[in-house]
C-alpha cells in the first residue's frame, strides 16, 4: 500500500510555478554576471576615456572628448592607432579566405569514408587546444632568422636564408601560416557537423540526375552549408581583428611596428606609456568598428543566403 504524504501548504512551499516572478528568478544569475562582468566594466571604461585618469591621484580631472579627438589630430596617438589598424586589417583581409576555405576544403576530405579519418580529424584539431604562448614560440622557432627550421632547409638546398622576423612583409608569413594551422581545427570542425546535418536523399537523388562529385559539391553541399558559412565567417573576422598573441610571441610587433595589431598598440598605451584614458577611448573606437562591420557582414551574408533560398 502506497502512503501518500500530505503536501505543505503553497505558503511553505515557496513561489507556485506559474508565479510571475519565477522567470525572473531563473534569469537572475545571468543578470547579476552580465551586470558584473559586462555594463559595469564598460560604464567604468567611458569613464575612464572622458577623465585624465590616473590610479595614483586623489583627482580625475574631466577633459571629455579629448582622447578620441587626440586620434582625428595630428599626435602620436592617431599615428600608431591608424597604422597597427591597418596592420590588423591587412591580417584580416589575409587570414580569413584561408581559414575559411581550407576549413572547407579539409572537411569536404575527412567528410569521406577514407581508413583513419578520426586520426586525420584529430590530428588537424588538436593545435587548436595549444595555448598562444606554446603556439608562437613554435612558429618563431621554426622561423628564426639563422637558426629556424625554414632557413636550415634552405641552407641544405643552397639556398639564400630569408629573415623571416626582421624583414617587413616577410614577417607577416610565420604569423599567418602560423594562425591557420593552429585555428583551422574549429571550422572544420563546424563544417563536418553541417555537412553530417545534410540528408543523404538529397545527393542520391543529385546522383540519379547524373550529378558527379563537383556538381553535388557546388549546387547542394555548398548552398546548403550557408548558414554555418555565415557564422565561420563571422566569427573568423572578430577573431583575426582581435590579433594578439601571435605577433606578440613571434614578432614582437616588429620590425618598426609592422606586424604590431591594434589591440597590442591598445595595451602599450595602457600599460607601458600608462596612458589609461586614450587606450581606453581607442578601445572604444576599436569596438565600434569591430561593431559596425560585424552588422554590415552579417547583413550582407544573411540577405544573400536569403536571396538563394528564395524560388
Amino acid at each position: 500500500m502506497t502512503i501518500t504524504r500530505p503536501r505543505a501548504p503553497a505558503s511553505r512551499r515557496g513561489l507556485h510555478d506559474n508565479h510571475p516572478l519565477v522567470p525572473y528568478l531563473f534569469l537572475l544569475p545571468h543578470a547579476l554576471f552580465f551586470l558584473a562582468f559586462i555594463v559595469y566594466p564598460v560604464a567604468f571604461g567611458l569613464y575612464v576615456s572622458v577623465h585624465r585618469w590616473d590610479p595614483l591621484s586623489d583627482t580625475q580631472p574631466f577633459v571629455g572628448a579629448e582622447f578620441y579627438l587626440n586620434l582625428f589630430r595630428d599626435t602620436p596617438q592617431r599615428d600608431f592607432f591608424w597604422r597597427t589598424l591597418v596592420n590588423t586589417m591587412l591580417f584580416t583581409v589575409i587570414s580569413v579566405p584561408l581559414l575559411v576555405a581550407t576549413a572547407l576544403g579539409l572537411a569536404q576530405l575527412l567528410f569521406r569514408p577514407i581508413a583513419l579519418r578520426s586520426v586525420f580529424r584529430s590530428i588537424f584539431f588538436m593545435p587548436g587546444i595549444l595555448s598562444v604562448s606554446v603556439m608562437g614560440i613554435l612558429w618563431k622557432w621554426m622561423f628564426e632568422n639563422q637558426s629556424g627550421l625554414i632557413n636550415n632547409v634552405l641552407a641544405v638546398l643552397n639556398q639564400p636564408s630569408i629573415p623571416f622576423l626582421t624583414s617587413d612583409g616577410w614577417a607577416w608569413v610565420p604569423i599567418t601560416i602560423g594562425t591557420v594551422w593552429w585555428t583551422i581545427g574549429f571550422n572544420m570542425t563546424l563544417y563536418l557537423a553541417a555537412m553530417g546535418s545534410i540528408p543523404t536523399a538529397v545527393y542520391e537523388a543529385a546522383e540519379l540526375d547524373g550529378a558527379n562529385g563537383t556538381q553535388k559539391f557546388r549546387f547542394i553541399t555548398l548552398p546548403l552549408l550557408q548558414p554555418t558559412t555565415l557564422f565561420v565567417v563571422v566569427t573568423t573576422v572578430l577573431a583575426s581583428l582581435q590579433l594578439f598573441g601571435q605577433p606578440q610571441v613571434i614578432t614582437g610587433g616588429g620590425p618598426a611596428r609592422g606586424t604590431q595589431s591594434v589591440i597590442m598598440y591598445i595595451t602599450e598605451e595602457a600599460f607601458s606609456n600608462n596612458q589609461f584614458s586614450s587606450a581606453t577611448a581607442m578601445s572604444f573606437v576599436f569596438g565600434l568598428m569591430m561593431l559596425v562591420f560585424t552588422v554590415i557582414q552579417f547583413r550582407t551574408l544573411a540577405r544573400d543566403i536569403r536571396g538563394r533560398e528564395q524560388p
